[in-house]
């Protein structure tokens, strides 16, 4: 029994050894990890679906494949970057640009720039589904003007389909009177959830990218009302952790209950909340700032960051997900020396195995931090 505890040790101790030279190495070569990382990252989830269209599976089963706006917007983005650092091709890119071209949402006839939310495989047959989801549309037009900047020959039209973009997301997703971007344009004037906020939209650098392309002061009035209800929602808990979704007024959020929305954790940092430190990380106002460095605070005190969280700091489960750590890491290479740095140790395990090839949020937030965070 004691020669059998020794053995575990050692090995425990072997595969420690390994991990910390396989991160080494790998840090050591971030140039390598990245192009790695995309390449692996668009051969496990692109798919060809037509001549000239290709789309993100976000199904995690290449023969039931589905397709979210949102997962469209991650790969723009993703294969912008890539294009910029020479590893996609503009084809690459208009590929997935023609697939949500083809599949915007239809509102009272008028087709607009909005991106229908889900498109499924099924029974031999493509089904869509009506609405849209802010957060794609959000990465699909800041996806353009980065576009712009890596394929300068074709920057008037990715600028003015920015435009179209931003544009009908000021229409159809915004609340004047909460000073926020509602989830989608289901979220109508008149319903209950024309006040419901995603935490995971507020994306103060994308909003500023917006104003500085069309001089709408709209953009401006949706950062600061989106981060002053983040710091409302972060100044009600010690942790800091704000939640997936939240019930907003003009001057008021708080958490919406289980249920409210999706999941029975709505009300709980989790798969939606988990993508705030990535969506502050870049954002120097004192509002964004404040919320991110006390929240990566109390990571910073955890053993280790597992799936997600109650409010008040209680672990909803035991395991650790790249979807969650990956943010995290990103926030914290963008912001050093602000009291959290150890995250930046304690998250590299992102970076101890290759890139899943079957779990795509997993595997697309990983991509983001990898080429936008490896600094």
């Amino acid at each position: 029994m004691k020669h059998s505890r020794h053995l575990w040790i050692l090995m425990g101790i072997i595969a420690l050894i390994y991990t910390t030279i396989l991160v080494t190495i790998r840090l050591e070569n971030p140039k390598s990890i990245q192009k790695t990382t995309y390449i692996r990252w668009r051969q496990a989830y692109v798919i060809n679906q037509a001549k000239g269209r290709a789309f993100v599976n976000t199904s995690n089963n290449r023969r039931k494949p589905v397709a979210l706006s949102e997962g469209q917007g991650y790969g723009l983005c993703i294969t912008a970057w890539a294009g910029e650092k020479g590893w996609a091709q503009e084809k690459d890119y208009r590929h997935l640009l023609n697939y949500y071209l083809a599949h915007r949402d239809t509102i009272k006839s008028r087709r607009t720039y909005l991106m229908a939310w889900r498109q499924a495989f099924q029974k031999g047959k493509w089904a869509s589904q009506a609405n849209s989801a802010t957060d794609g549309d959000l990465f699909i037009a800041a996806s353009l003007q980065s576009a712009a900047k890596v394929w300068p020959q074709h920057a008037s039209y990715y600028r003015q389909l920015e435009q179209k973009v931003c544009a009908d997301i000021l229409h159809y997703e915004y609340n004047p009177h909460t000073r926020s971007l509602t989830v989608g344009d289901w979220a109508k004037t008149g319903s209950k959830y024309y006040r419901l906020m995603r935490t995971s939209d507020v994306a103060p650098s994308f909003f500023d990218q917006f104003y500085r392309l069309s001089h709408d002061q709209r953009w401006r009035t949706a950062k600061n009302g989106m981060l002053d209800h983040l710091l409302t929602l972060s100044k009600q808990h010690k942790t800091g952790l704000v939640p997936d979704f939240a019930w907003v007024g003009e001057h008021s959020a708080k958490p919406v209950r289980p249920n409210a929305v999706a999941s029975k954790n709505d009300g709980n940092y989790s798969a939606n909340a988990c993508r705030v430190p990535m969506m502050l990380a870049d954002c120097k106002d004192p509002r964004a700032q404040k919320v991110l460095t006390k929240m990566m605070k109390f990571f910073a005190h955890r053993q280790y960051v597992t799936a997600g969280y109650r409010l008040n700091g209680k672990q909803l489960n035991h395991y650790q997900s790249d979807s969650f750590s990956a943010p995290i890491f990103y926030a914290v290479s963008a912001n050093r020396g602000r009291g959290y740095d150890n995250l930046f140790e304690s998250q590299k395990h992102i970076f101890a195995k290759p890139l899943t090839k079957h779990n795509y949020y997993d595997a697309t937030l990983t991509t983001i931090a990898v080429l936008k965070g490896m600094r």
